[in-house]
C-alpha cells in the first residue's frame, strides 16, 4: 500500500457516507489529508485499502485502513483525544446512538440510494422504505433540538448528509420532506445554522441532483 503519513480520508464529494466522516473528523478537530476518489476510475490506493468492497470512504491511519463510515466514526472517537466526544458517555445512550445510526444506514441512505439508481417496482419499494424510515426517524427526534437532546451528537453526524441529498431524494421519489417529516427539515436547518462542521462539509443539494441525474443516465435509467 502507498505510504500515507498521519491520517487520510479517501472519499467522493457526493458520498453521504464520506460526508459524515468529514463532519466527524471536523468535530474531533483532527488534521487529515483528504483524497478525492473518482468512482469510475478508482485509485490503486483505494483498491488496496478496501479490497473486499472497493468502496469509499476509507480512513488510513499510519498505514492501516479502516473501512465503513460508522466504523470510521467509532475509531476516531476512540483514538483521537482532540475535539468533542462523538458518542455519549452513558452506556445506554451510546447503545441507542449506535442503534439509530444503523437504522439511518439501512432505512434512509441505503434505501434512498437504491431508489435513485433504479426504476419501476424496485424504485417504488425503496421509496416506501425511505419514506417510512424518515417518518420513524422524525418520531425519534420528536421535540428535541438534536437526536441526543440539546447538543449535536453522533446520530446527527450520521444523518446530516440527508440535508445535501434531500433534493435528489425528493425529485426521484416524488415526495417532499416538508410534507412527510417537517421536523427533520427544521432539524436540518438548525444543523447548518449552528454547526460550522456541517455547513462546511455538505455540498449544494442541486449539485447532488445533477450528479444523480448523470449517474442515472449512465445506468440507462433516463
Amino acid at each position: 500500500m502507498e505510504s500515507v503519513k498521519g491520517m487520510a480520508l479517501l472519499s467522493c464529494w457526493v458520498s453521504p457516507y464520506g460526508l459524515r466522516c468529514k463532519i466527524g473528523l471536523a468535530e474531533k478537530a483532527v488534521e487529515y489529508e483528504y483524497r478525492e476518489e473518482n468512482l469510475m476510475d478508482k485509485s490503486a490506493l483505494l483498491l488496496q485499502a478496501n479490497p473486499v468492497h472497493k468502496k469509499v470512504p476509507v480512513l488510513i491511519h499510519d498505514g492501516r485502513a479502516i473501512c465503513e463510515s460508522l466504523l470510521i466514526l467509532y475509531y476516531i472517537d476512540e483514538v483521537c483525544a482532540t475535539g468533542s466526544p462523538l458518542l455519549p458517555a452513558d452506556p445506554y445512550a451510546r447503545a441507542q446512538a449506535r442503534f439509530w445510526a444503523d437504522f439511518a444506514d439501512k432505512k434512509i441512505f441505503d434505501a434512498g440510494i437504491n431508489m435513485v439508481k433504479s426504476k419501476g417496482e424496485a424504485a417504488a419499494e425503496a421509496r416506501e422504505v425511505l419514506v417510512e424510515g424518515l417518518k420513524t426517524l422524525e418520531g425519534e427526534l420528536g421535540e428535541k433540538a438534536y437526536f441526543g437532546g440539546e447538543g449535536f451528537g453522533f446520530v446527527d453526524i450520521v444523518v446530516a448528509p440527508i440535508i445535501a441529498w434531500r433534493n435528489a431524494f425528493e425529485k426521484y421519489g416524488g415526495f417532499t420532506l416538508e410534507a412527510e417529516a417537517p421536523k427533520l427539515v427544521a432539524w436540518g436547518k438548525r444543523c447548518v445554522a449552528e454547526r460550522e462542521t456541517v455547513a462546511q462539509a455538505l455540498p449544494d443539494g442541486q449539485k447532488v441532483v445533477g450528479f444523480v441525474g448523470s449517474f442515472r443516465k449512465f445506468l440507462g435509467l433516463e
